[in-house]
């Protein structure tokens, strides 16, 4: 990635989890609001909408980043160095022939797209570790139940690494599955069903979506860690599968 603004650093296009999906680009950057100019994103030939024009530098800069980011990849992905708009839902609106997904945190940017003929919905997040006590105070609201039990020795011995990748992987999901159905849905109308020590995860809905996506469906994620953020994502194939 060339030509970045003082606020942004290159970061890595390198895939970060365990099994490589073919057909999709990856990439980051770290990001610095603090280095933002008022010029940068008529430099980088970018416009923001207007509820980003007038926002606090911190979101201004999260969208400039993703935003790099996604020129990036579909430059790699469709050999078009464009940039997805702004939906009136605030969501990213890519090119009619991809998918992907963006998303920030904490100074981190990163962005996957591929073909939409390879894949139906993409969900990437990105997380900081919470910490334990926020953790412990937060695991009811964020797992079901059956999950608390399910995870209780993780929940014990590093609640707030469990809790922030179970949210993570609820909030890829989320992303993957919402504009495919266009219904929204919680973080108990999903659960986590297993976590592999080689970063594969299982989740299974429990609220019926739409006619193809009913409640007891089941789907794989991925998760690692990247400079220090949890990062998942879930891919969805054209059969309504999840991609492995």
């Amino acid at each position: 990635m060339t030509s970045l603004p003082a606020c942004c650093r290159p970061g890595d296009d390198r895939w970060p989890w365990c099994q490589r999906l073919p057909g999709l680009a990856f990439t980051t950057l770290s990001f610095n609001p603090d280095a933002l100019s008022d010029d940068d994103f008529e430099r980088c030939g970018i416009e923001p909408p207007e509820n980003v024009r007038t926002a606090a530098a911190k979101r201004r800069t999260e969208y400039l980043a993703g935003r790099l980011c996604a020129r990036h990849v579909l430059q790699q992905v469709t050999g078009i160095a464009s940039v997805p708009a702004t939906g009136a839902d605030r969501a990213p609106q890519w090119p009619d022939a991809c998918v992907g997904s963006i998303t920030h945190s904490h100074g981190y940017a990163a962005v996957v797209a591929g073909h939409r003929d390879a894949y139906q919905g993409l969900g990437l997040d990105a997380e900081m570790p919470m910490g334990d006590r926020r953790a412990q105070r937060l695991a009811r609201e964020i797992l079901t139940p059956d999950e608390q039990r399910r995870f209780g020795r993780e929940l014990a011995d590093t609640p707030g690494h469990c809790l922030t990748l179970a949210f993570s992987l609820k909030e890829s999901l989320f992303k993957a599955l919402n504009p495919i159905t266009g219904q929204r849905f919680y973080f108990h109308d999903a659960e986590l069903v297993s976590l592999s020590g080689d970063g594969s995860s299982q989740l299974r809905l429990l609220k019926t979506l739409s006619n193809e996506w009913r409640a007891g469906a089941e789907l794989e994620g991925l998760y690692s860690e990247h400079d220090g953020i949890i990062l998942s994502l879930i891919a969805v194939a054209p059969n309504g599968a999840a991609s492995r």
